[in-house]
């Protein structure tokens, strides 16, 4: 073995190296990103929202999502969970680049607000 030989592997080495930490910062982004979708599953069921319904009214076309059906079965019921801020999500959502999740979640509020007012003026 020579010099050059040993230099080989130890770039060799060094590209695995590469590779691995690669790897690894994607499954630290995924694993962030199902953090974003627990959250986004439990301020729903804390808001009284079907979360799929409105992340389907903002991804129609992903349908079939295994990410946001566990992040759903993962939720607990709202009288065990914390609170969860709209402004939390809102920032959750677009630190991970949801914005059409949270325009959805926008005009869902917004809706919901505006079927309470009517209810509350009914009643006086």
């Amino acid at each position: 073995m020579n010099d050059f030989d040993e230099f080989d592997n130890m770039e060799m080495t060094r590209s695995e190296m590469i590779k691995k930490r690669e790897e690894q910062i994607v499954e630290s982004y995924r694993q962030d990103e199902d953090m974003m979708i627990l959250v986004f599953a439990q301020w729903c069921v804390n808001r009284g929202f079907d979360a799929r319904e409105l992340y389907y009214s903002a991804y129609p076309d992903q349908i079939d999502n295994p990410r946001l059906e566990q992040g759903i079965r993962l939720t607990v019921p709202k009288e065990e969970a914390g609170e969860i801020p709209d402004d939390t999500l809102f920032g959750v959502l677009s630190m991970y680049g949801n914005d059409d999740l949270g325009f959805a979640v926008s005009e869902a509020l917004d809706a919901k607000r505006a079927m309470q007012n009517r209810q509350q003026m009914n009643e006086e």
